[in-house]
């Protein structure tokens, strides 16, 4: 019998407002709008049997469209991704057992088999949540705070997220390699609608991290390691760099 892989609704919180690059979703140097790589790339995941894009805005909705992809209307006061993703989870009335993974809308050259990596770590687990580590490549420096490291437990799961280096390396002690987290999230839809009822929490108001909330209120986050060089479009010179990458690799 064939090993089929488990199956899970990715959705891709879709916002025009975005404070270094405005509108970023619906560039479109490539001749596709940013937020149609996005969808393509989360498309070819084994472990992906739909694909939503997720909206509070008419123009995403039109160009989702536009590609034929299926798109719902959240409000546009949701406080970040995974409170928008509860309520899409809502408006395609997914059960509590489905699993959901949060694609980022930046994220044109994500590879699917990352999505693959934190479906299987969530279906294969008691957690509620999941996400990925990844080690740091050559020249990525652990101590930078806006890339966000994660420690685990022997048995795969989440013990902290930070922005400072964890963990410390003290003089004399054991050398563990530091991880950096990668923003890709898995979750139960349950977990999904139980987060927007879990009031915000010291550490991840501190931080400025949401999974913090999880790991606050007890809740579990398994985590699969799996490299990733890649990394999302925040600026316009990432994205002028993103195009001239794709017309390279489209010759």
């Amino acid at each position: 019998m064939p090993d089929h892989p488990p199956q899970a609704v990715a959705i891709i919180p879709a916002r025009l407002g975005s404070t270094r690059f405005p509108r970023k979703v619906l560039a479109d140097r490539t001749g596709f709008p940013l937020i149609r790589h996005v969808w393509d790339q989360a498309r070819r995941a084994g472990s992906i049997s739909r694909v939503v894009i997720a909206t509070d805005a008419d123009e995403v909705r039109a160009a989702a469209d536009a590609f034929g992809a299926e798109c719902v209307m959240t409000r546009a006061d949701h406080p970040n991704g995974s409170s928008r993703l509860a309520q899409a989870a809502d408006l395609l009335a997914l059960p509590d057992e489905a699993l959901v993974v949060n694609v980022q809308g930046d994220e044109p050259e994500l590879d699917p088999a990352v999505i693959d990596a934190a479906v299987r770590a969530l279906a294969s687990s008691d957690a509620q949540s999941s996400t990925i580590a990844s080690p740091f490549a050559p020249g990525e420096d652990p101590a930078n705070p806006n890339i966000v490291k994660v420690v685990l437990a022997r048995d795969g799961h989440a013990l902290y997220f930070s922005r400072s280096l964890i963990p410390h390396p003290r003089a004399g002690g054991t050398v563990v390699p530091p991880l950096k987290h990668v923003g890709l999230y898995a979750y139960r839809a349950a977990t999904l609608r139980r987060y927007v009822t879990l009031a915000p929490t010291p550490l991840e108001q501190c931080e400025m991290l949401e999974q913090l909330r999880l790991l606050e209120h007890g809740l579990r986050i398994a985590v699969a390691v799996h490299p990733v060089h890649t990394t999302g479009i925040d600026t316009p010179e990432q994205y002028d760099a993103f195009v001239a990458r794709w017309r390279a690799s489209s010759r």
